[in-house]
């Protein structure tokens, strides 16, 4: 029964090939009679596909050969196979055909009638190979089985080159830009032709691999947007490609498009759970075609162009660590200049000095010190420029180097209100950024104890006084006077008092009491803050302890944490 059934099918597929043999034979020789020279190539290649069908038809269902393949796979995988091998060259028939009746409405409308019925025969013999088949299938009872593990026999590792070019964004819209470069992987050369001829026909660039070796070689040398890909493959077949370029970090990113015969769906199933996008149906319907890898195009430049976008922001990103990197440096290379401008502790007969600065940021706008005029007057200074960073840094260290080198022409520094007179007019807020700075500057006198001081825009320094009776004498020194720079032309004014032995002066930026209560109470006022100044140390840190260092966690225990909102600075001087 078998044999007989073979022979029966060979009889219904050979006629209705042979006509088409018949009718190609006929219309290359009416292209060449009508000097058709354009045509005649393709038509040649249809004559291929033709006497290739007649081949298989031949070989494939000779009874003696069939048996021994049925006998040793089954049925289902001889018509697997059967069907697959005719359907190569009736693909190849219809796209032929397809894209010559599309010239022949331009320029050869006299093969017209001819390739319409060829491509009428073709799409009628593959309905009959289905027809057949299926029939088949239902006498012998066998449900056919895609077995993967024989498609995927060949399980070689292929090594992709290591120096592949490194990806880059081609920029291709999908609708048949020439830089979307296309792979098509098919180890049937008429199939391969028609493929590469229809997509350059659209202006795609298209390279070919005849199996899979040759296409993990050619993924290895050049980059591709899109890969075409068969099924079933000699040597390295579609399952063992998908495979390795799913397993490689940059590869995994190609989309893979996986063209198979009707009864390869399983197999195409299996593709599509590694990732391959979509699959493109032997033969091949133009319309589909087209429309699936120019949808396939349009999501991987898609996707090309987040990685594009992900990798400028990641480059940027590097790029403003490193230069917040460097700015941190310089800031700190900064801030260690403007500390070093701050003076050494004094520790003499007539006075000693102690501070401390805690600058809210890495740069800070307060800056203070101390020096001797002559062998008998003392001057005391601190400066607050409004804002921080860089800016009220570089401010606050000119105006300190003015003070300490007395470098203003025709001012008295030994004059508090002669040398605010001269600061606002050599830091006019006009020429400084519209930056401005309060100062409280005094200047004592050994001899006579007198302290004479003013302040501009500043708090009053506290002098307290030695205890009595277990508290202080406290002191608010303070003269009228806008902040320095304001206003060309303003005059300050000076005031004077005495200062007794054991007396302490403390000079400070209104950062170190301009704090918010944690309890809710609002903010701290200057006479809570002198009042903890007055306050004496306790008895066990009166040998080794400081008041100016106590005066922080005093703060801090204030607001409830330790982080200032602004500069913190305390200078303090003692008299003997």
């Amino acid at each position: 029964m078998q044999t007989g059934l073979l022979q029966q099918i060979q009889s219904d597929l050979s006629e209705p090939a042979r006509v088409i043999d018949d009718l190609t034979e006929r219309m290359l020789e009416k292209a060449r009679d009508l000097e058709l020279v354009e045509f005649v190539p393709d038509i040649l290649l249809i004559q291929k596909a033709g006497k290739i069908l007649l081949q298989h038809l031949n070989t494939l269902l000779d009874p003696d050969a069939a048996d021994k393949l049925i006998e040793a796979d089954g049925w289902s995988v001889f018509a697997s196979h059967l069907r697959h091998e005719l359907r190569n060259p009736i693909n190849a028939i219809l796209g032929y055909s397809e894209m010559l009746l599309e010239e022949a409405q331009e320029e050869g409308i006299q093969l017209v009638e001819e390739l319409k019925s060829i491509h009428g025969k073709a799409t009628n013999f593959l309905t009959s190979v289905d027809n057949v088949i299926r029939v088949t299938d239902a006498r012998f009872s066998e449900k056919p089985d895609f077995d993967r593990k024989k498609a995927g026999r060949k399980k070689s590792k292929i090594r992709i080159p290591a120096s592949r070019p490194p990806f880059s964004f081609s920029g291709g819209g999908g609708g048949g830009s020439k830089k979307d470069s296309i792979l098509v992987v098919d180890d049937n050369a008429l199939n391969r032709h028609l493929l590469t001829r229809r997509l350059e026909k659209k202006g795609y660039k298209v390279t070919s691999a005849v199996n899979g070796r040759q296409a993990l070689d050619k993924i290895g040398e050049e980059r591709f947007d899109l890969i075409l890909l068969d099924v079933m493959m000699p040597e390295v077949n579609g399952f063992e490609v998908l495979r390795q370029m799913k397993e490689d970090g940059e590869l995994r990113h190609i989309p893979v498009l996986m063209i198979s015969a009707l009864d390869e769906l399983d197999g195409v199933v299996s593709c599509i759970e590694m990732g391959a996008v979509d699959y493109l149906m032997k033969p091949f319907n133009p319309v589909l075609l087209y429309a699936r890898i120019g949808a396939c195009l349009e999501r991987k430049n898609l996707r090309d162009r987040e990685r594009v976008v992900l990798k400028e922001r990641n480059e940027a990103y590097k790029a403003l660590l490193a230069s917040q990197n460097t700015l941190r440096a310089e800031l700190e290379e900064a801030n260690k200049y403007v500390t070093s401008l701050l003076p050494e502790k004094l520790n003499t007969p007539v006075l000693d000095t102690d501070w401390i600065f805690i600058p809210s940021t890495q740069l800070g706008g307060d800056s203070f010190g101390y020096h001797w005029i002559d062998e008998n007057r003392f001057a005391v200074y601190l400066i607050d420029v409004c804002g921080h960073g860089v800016g009220a840094a570089l401010l606050s260290v000119s105006a300190i180097n003015v003070l300490r080198s007395q470098s203003l022409d025709g001012i008295d520094f030994t004059n508090p209100k002669v040398v605010l007179e001269g600061l606002n007019e050599a830091f006019e807020m006009e020429k400084h950024n519209q930056m401005y700075f309060t100062i409280w500057y005094g200047v004592y006198d050994k001899e006579t104890r007198k302290l004479a001081y003013s302040s501009g825009g500043h708090p009053p320094a506290i002098l307290v006084g030695e205890p009595s009776g277990g508290t202080g004498r406290v002191q608010k020194l303070r003269t009228p006077g806008m902040v320095v720079g304001g206003i060309s032309g303003m005059t300050f004014e000076s005031s004077m008092t005495q200062v007794a032995p054991g007396s302490r002066l403390y000079i400070f930026s209104d950062g170190v009491y301009e704090l918010e209560y944690a309890d809710g109470r609002g903010l701290m006022t200057i006479e809570e803050f002198a009042d903890e100044l007055a306050e004496p140390l306790p008895i066990p840190d009166t040998q080794t302890g400081s008041k100016v260092a106590a005066m922080v966690p005093f703060a801090q225990n204030a607001q409830g944490r330790n982080n200032f909102d602004d500069d913190f600075s305390l200078l303090e001087v003692q008299f003997h």
